[in-house]
């Protein structure tokens, strides 16, 4: 049985290498097909809140014409669409369509004596066609409440006294403000709606809601707080499959906010039961919009204008978005002694010099309304399904085999069955975890390779150091771009490019390459018996520990806790950095990885030049790993388009090497230097 054993196990590693070829091969139509979905989408919508633009009116001189002027200036500056809220009293209010009063106002008003043990809301209408639109809207909403109402009026102008408390009343939900929908429609603006979940979820008040805004023109709603419409602690499922099914019947979509602490409860179900009718929208805050506001010099107001188009552009080239939400409020300014706005600074961020909208067109994107991707599949993917379990199976076995290589043909068995079972039990977390550890083990096996081929003696044999260095690079690369392709090909559904499914454990990604290669360079490395390996391993662990000791460890951990800040979206960056970053952005259209091309891979083609020389220059080499995983892992980033992680990841390799070809040459400058006047100096 072990003769066996050995007789299958000593030539699988070729097989496997094989069926890793096969199932990448496979896998590119599924990448392919990716690529098609996320390019069937062009046009962005820029969207800003009107109600923002009441609360800024609420402070101006002539607020009518304050608002009938900025609709024009935004029309103007590219901004196509409006948002809405659900109305209050409040809002319609600020509209100026009604004025609202408590009791003890409205006695004052009246010059009667009010009831003392009355607190209800009195209103009047701005004039008679605003009565005519807004009195159903607020009798049948306060009656839904089982709020009593009854008319009122003073000096011709009629109204309605709810019986409610004004603070209360003001914050009561009602349907969108039909003469605002009606306004903005007639002056050209598309009308995005925020609906909450604030109100009982009625089946037929909400279809007659969307019938009413799908006549309008609405093509899509935001949802405005934790929870979509339809979502309740009972009968969850039944009521948003109601949800789903009105706005599907009124053709009417979804915007998935990003970057949001929790993810709003529903949104998933909903967006599936509309066939992924969503959008991603990128939300430019009212904070943001402050930072617009603040005392400045002149060149500093520009740059952070700058700084805004830069954002908005990245934010749709980079991150597939196709929804920019901007918000904005007045902000009282000491230093100036008024109270100000980031209008004007938004209209140049926008179309000013460099602004958001003449780049955001430049490289392919059209103003409109957003539009859901056109999500494209193949028939190919069920049998590409085989051969990308078979392969990424051999990938992560092979990655073993540098460890325990007598464990090859029971690892791949093992590891077959039980990504089967995974599937028969979650077909999400069995292509996350395959994609993760084929992202992991690309990239720890190019690296591994490339130590082996120091230790072995395989780099000394080459003429041309720069030669053998640059063919590593190439070679490396290429080993680890196979992570990529499986990475892909699992993660290919319409989820991952919205958002709505995380890509869990990425985090592993950025640390378990270094440990694995780490752990074979010390221990495993060279040809040796386990019982070599095992006594080298005693022999570190039984030494006695120096001050210098001490102090490298403090320098690699400190190293480590640098490399982890930087690392993802809550990676921290200083000013000046942030500053080249966005001039290399501004200059090549896409960023290369900063740890790519001017530390991991300059270090590694330096190490491997100096490797046909100097055994010890692995160590150097083990340094690129950090160069391979930011390559697997600039593809994790399932959001962006990849066409841009290939060019990010091309510009990091190009660059790359010529930082590295600096350092060669400036390693052969100080070398030949030292040869000719150390010996010169010493006699």
């Amino acid at each position: 049985m072990a003769q066996w054993y050995q007789t299958w196990n000593k030539p699988l590693k070729n097989i496997l290498w094989w069926l890793v070829i096969i199932g990448m091969v496979v896998s590119l139509p599924l990448a392919y097909t990716r690529h098609q979905t996320e390019t069937s989408a062009n046009q962005v919508e820029f969207v800003f809140d009107y109600r923002d633009l009441l609360d800024i009116s609420d402070i101006q001189t002539n607020p009518r014409t304050f608002v009938a002027e900025q609709l024009k200036n935004m029309k103007a500056a590219g901004i196509s669409s409006m948002a809405v809220y659900e109305s209050t009293l409040a809002e319609l209010k600020e509209s100026r369509r009604i004025e609202v009063y408590n009791s003890r106002d409205a006695a004052a008003l009246t010059q009667t004596l009010g009831d003392p043990n009355e607190n209800f809301t009195y209103v009047l209408f701005a004039d008679s066609a605003t009565q005519q639109k807004l009195e159903p809207l607020i009798q049948k909403t306060f009656a839904d409440l089982k709020v009593g109402t009854k008319p009122w009026s003073f000096k011709n102008r009629n109204g309605l006294i709810i019986q409610m408390s004004m603070d209360d009343a003001s914050i009561k939900g009602m349907d969108p403000d039909p003469m605002t929908l009606q306004m903005l429609k007639d002056q050209g603006f598309q009308i995005v709606v925020r609906l909450s979940n604030r109100r009982p979820f009625v089946t037929n008040e909400m279809d007659r809601l969307l019938k009413q805004l799908h006549d309008i023109g609405v093509k899509r709603i935001i949802v405005d707080g934790n929870e979509v419409p339809g979502y309740t602690e009972e009968n969850t499922e039944i009521n948003l499959n109601k949800m789903a099914d009105l706005l599907n019947k009124n053709g009417i979509g979804l915007a998935a906010i990003e970057l949001l602490k929790e993810p709003q409860k529903g949104f998933s179900t909903l967006s599936k039961q509309t066939n992924y009718n969503v959008v991603r929208l990128h939300s430019f805050t009212e904070k943001d919009g402050e930072k617009l506001t603040e005392p400045l010099k002149k060149s500093e107001l520009q740059d952070r204008i700058q700084g805004v188009a830069d954002r908005l552009v990245l934010a749709v080239k980079d991150r597939n978005i196709r929804m920019v939400f901007l918000n904005a409020r007045p902000v009282k300014s000491l230093d100036k002694g008024k109270l100000v706005d980031p209008l004007a600074a938004y209209y140049e961020s926008l179309q000013g010099k460099d602004g958001a909208i003449p780049r955001i067109q430049e490289v392919g994107f059209k103003l409109g309304p957003a539009e859901p991707f056109d999500v494209k599949t193949t028939g190919w993917q069920k049998i590409a399904r085989i051969f990308i379990l078979l392969g990424g199976v051999s990938l992560i076995v092979l990655m073993v085999s540098f460890f325990v290589p007598e464990a090859t043909l029971l690892l791949f068995v093992l590891g077959i069955l039980g990504l089967a079972a995974l599937h028969t039990l979650s077909a999400n977390l069995y292509a996350q975890g395959l994609a993760l550890s084929t992202a992991i083990s690309a990239p720890s096996i190019a690296i591994m390779l490339a130590i082996r081929s120091v230790r072995s003696g395989a780099a000394a044999k080459w003429k041309s150091g720069l030669a053998y260095a640059l063919w590593t690079l190439i070679k490396t690369s290429a080993i680890s771009l196979i992570g990529v392709v499986y990475e892909v090909a699992l993660l290919n559904h319409v989820t991952y490019l919205l958002v709505l499914q995380q890509f869990r454990g990425v985090g592993v990604l950025h640390l378990l390459p270094i440990a694995i290669a780490g752990v074979y360079l010390l221990f495993f490395s060279e040809n040796n018996t386990y019982r070599d390996k095992i006594a080298n391993i005693r022999s570190i662990l039984s030494s006695f520990i120096s001050v210098l000791w001490i102090v490298v460890a403090g320098v690699a951990l400190a190293a480590v806790y640098y490399y982890l800040s930087r690392t993802g979206n809550e990676g921290q960056a200083s000013t000046l950095e942030k500053l080249f970053r966005s001039f290399l952005e501004n200059t090549l259209g896409v960023r290369p990885r900063t740890k790519e091309f001017l530390f991991a891979h300059p270090l590694f083609l330096l190490g491997a030049y100096l490797s046909v020389r100097y055994r010890h220059a692995v160590y150097l080499i083990f340094i690129g790993v950090i160069g391979q995983l930011s390559i697997v892992d600039t593809f994790a980033h399932l959001h962006t388009p990849l066409h841009i992680s290939l060019i990010r990841i091309s510009y990091g390799l190009v660059f790359g090497a010529l930082i590295g070809l600096v350092l060669i040459a400036a390693w052969e400058i100080i070398i030949r230097s030292w040869k000719r006047w150390v010996p010169q100096l010493s006699k």
